[in-house]
């Protein structure tokens, strides 16, 4: 099963990259706005998220115990990846360049990286 985990851990890491992604390469564009490809990274961050902690909370890994700080970190981070997923699925369906709501998504997402590697 650890095998599993890996493979979500990857295609996590995917959607990550994706909606990172698509933030980033819109930085010098005037027309910033929510791109496809970041509520197709935010989708897949949400969708692979819960499926890793599904299987961590079913017990057939045996090296890993959540314990509460773990609890309370995927809530926190649950929570900001809910927010960007519904924010990326307003902004597709606005026309125009969206700068703010583009902005409010790249800083959630970096807030997202930055509890994920920092909180123990």
């Amino acid at each position: 099963m650890q095998f599993v985990l890996n493979i979500f851990i990857v295609l996590h890491f995917l959607g990550l990259a994706l909606l990172f992604g698509g933030f980033i390469v819109q930085a010098k564009s005037a027309d910033k706005g929510v791109s496809r490809w970041m509520l197709d990274g935010a989708l897949t961050s949400l969708i692979t998220g819960i499926a890793m902690v599904g299987i961590i909370e079913s017990g057939v890994i045996d090296d890993v115990a959540p314990s509460a700080s773990f609890h309370a970190k995927i809530a926190v981070k649950l929570l900001v990846v809910l927010v960007i997923t519904v924010l990326a699925i307003i902004g597709r369906r606005k026309k125009g360049p969206q700068p703010a709501l583009w902005g409010i998504i790249g800083v959630l997402t970096l807030a997202n990286i930055v509890i994920a590697v920092f909180w123990n």
